[in-house]
């Protein structure tokens, strides 16, 4: 699995020809949508309607895309009331290969939400806090509570976006986190039998 970032939470993965794009509001924020015709796109919270792709998940559920299974878990979102959960995160398998994408979640997980997760090779989780997404705060609760081995930021003070609310700036965001950067890269493959058991932080260059 190759992983590209765009900026925002905007992820794309790609494997064996396919890409599946996570969260491409970049339209919404002053830039410009990556989404292709052949992609497959993403949604963990709301979005426009008019997004353009060969395959769409926006809910939980079990799916299977060109030998890579999706798993939609509900979640609560940052901004829901406990009992409301309108955040799906996405859990992408393909053999020994598991990546997570959270979105714009509550960071505080229940044991049934990480028994379904299970093991997690790569986490992809927001930082840019200001009650508008994940804080740093949030972010380690829920890389203390996952475990997974590699740890990719997004959502972080980007210059080139429009956030509706000002975004925290990555440096800053690392600070609160405690982690070290192992590597910043303009692209990421994911090797599980590379990984190491302790969690490391890659940061992705935007695309």
């Amino acid at each position: 699995m190759d992983l590209q970032f765009y900026g925002a939470n905007c992820i794309g993965l790609t494997y064996k020809g396919a890409r599946f794009v996570f969260d491409d509001n970049l339209n919404d924020l002053g830039s410009k949508s990556i989404l292709k015709p052949d992609d497959v796109a993403l949604f963990t919270g709301s979005h426009p309607n008019d997004r353009v792709a060969r395959l769409m998940f926006d809910g939980p559920g079990e799916y299977e895309v060109s030998d890579i299974s999706i798993h939609g878990i509900a979640v609560r979102s940052h901004m829901d009331e406990p009992d409301k959960f309108s955040t799906t995160m996405f859990k992408l398998t393909q053999a020994d290969q598991n990546v997570l994408v959270t979105g714009h979640i509550y960071p505080e997980l229940s044991e049934a939400q990480l028994e379904s997760i299970g093991m997690v090779d790569l986490l992809i989780v927001p930082v840019g806090g200001n009650g508008y997404t994940v804080d740093p705060v949030g972010a380690l609760k829920l890389i203390k509570a996952i475990e997974p081995k590699i740890v990719i930021p997004t959502h972080y003070a980007d210059k080139t976006l429009n956030y509706p609310v000002p975004q925290q700036d990555l440096d800053e965001a690392l600070k609160e986190i405690g982690m070290e950067p192992k590597e910043k890269l303009a692209k990421y493959r994911l090797k599980p039998t590379e990984l190491s058991d302790l969690t490391q932080l890659i940061i992705l260059e935007r695309s």
